[in-house]
């Protein structure tokens, strides 16, 4: 079945009725619950490796599953102003990692100046890169400034052939991403000993879980390099967050309640110790501070006494900060977890 797009006007465009909806679930336990019972309530982060900067929701393609409901259309984007703070509050740590995203965050009009920045202070940077917008007219050179900077090139390719790809994304965009990543590989990146990092991402096409890791990066990698010549360094899957558009599908396809029954089922203890809000800040378009991205797009910021703004940030009130969590986090503990650096426990 073809996911569907939420609208502007759904019955669930707003992060209030989506986490009601999600607090309502009958198929499973509160999440809360299901921590207590694994020893694991309150969740607690454990120090900050990862400062992800989510630069807006402008993005030249309307994604079916995307949690972030970003598109052409979206006009929410990262100010100079926040983009300094951000680099102010950077430079009062030893974070090591920063990881922008949108939307497409290289549309944004200060993704280099952040990236210039961040490497200035020695950090490594990431960017989660749709590949289609490598390809536009208005960013003829984006390829070759992100190898300039030893930019981590983290890029979504739900899938190794057209169909489920285009289904899931759009018209054309497996074509495009693949003409991407060919220039990538180009310039060095995914190829070995260039310390040019290409890793892909895929999630499910439909209301199941990820199939495990290791197994659909061989099948990626062997597909990608006999048909298209494409090579990349590793594979990450995600589980589809059951937020946003991907809520909107699950709810109009009768999905919902199996959906989060499956997600519950799989619950692991081992991924849920491990989760990614545990050494990530995120930091939103507007300076908003959340646990994690998924939090971020529900509207959900840091809570118990932490600062709620980048402009308020103080290291040392982070690191050991109570996760604020809710339903949609059993995406993060099922099965082999998932993260925005894949599966966690495989």
């Amino acid at each position: 079945m073809a996911l569907t797009l939420i609208g502007r006007n759904s019955p669930l465009s707003s992060s209030s009725e989506q986490l009601k909806l999600l607090a309502e679930a009958q198929s499973c336990l509160p999440f809360e619950e299901r921590l207590e019972r694994a020893g694991l309530f309150p969740l607690y982060a454990n120090g900050i490796t990862v400062f992800q900067l989510n630069v807006g929701k402008l993005c030249n393609q309307t994604c079916r599953h995307c949690h972030v409901d970003a598109g052409p259309d979206r006009t929410e984007s990262m100010s100079r102003e926040t983009a300094e703070l951000c680099i102010q509050a950077l430079a009062m740590t030893d974070i090591p990692t920063v990881d922008i995203t949108g939307g497409a965050p290289e549309l944004n009009e200060n993704f280099r100046w952040l990236v210039e920045q961040s490497r200035a202070q020695g950090r490594h940077v990431m960017d989660r890169c749709n590949l289609s917008v490598l390809l536009l007219p208005s960013q003829a050179d984006l390829a070759n400034f992100l190898a300039r900077h030893r930019v981590e090139i983290v890029a979504s390719l739900p899938y190794y052939r057209a169909g489920q790809t285009d289904a899931q994304r759009g018209g054309g965009i497996f074509e495009k991403s693949i003409g991407a990543l060919r220039l990538l590989n180009s310039l060095g990146y995914g190829r070995p000993d260039s310390g040019l990092i290409l890793n892909l991402v895929c999630n499910p096409v439909g209301a199941f879980l990820p199939p495990k890791q290791a197994a659909i990066e061989s099948q990626f990698r062997r597909e990608l390099r006999s048909r298209h010549g494409v090579e990349f360094n590793h594979l990450y899957t995600i589980t589809n967050m059951p937020i946003s558009r991907f809520l909107e599908f699950l709810v109009e396809s009768g999905n919902y309640d199996g959906y989060m029954e499956r997600l519950a089922n799989a619950f692991n203890p081992v991924a849920a110790t491990n989760v990614m809000c545990r050494y990530t800040l995120s930091v939103g378009w507007d300076g908003t501070l959340y646990d994690c991205d998924f939090n971020q797009m529900l509207d959900l910021p840091v809570g118990h006494g932490a600062p709620s703004h980048i402009r308020d940030f103080d290291p040392a009130r982070f690191h050991r900060r109570q996760i604020v969590t809710r339903n949609h986090c059993y995406g993060c503990t099922a099965g082999s977890g998932s993260s925005c650096g894949g599966a966690i426990n495989e």
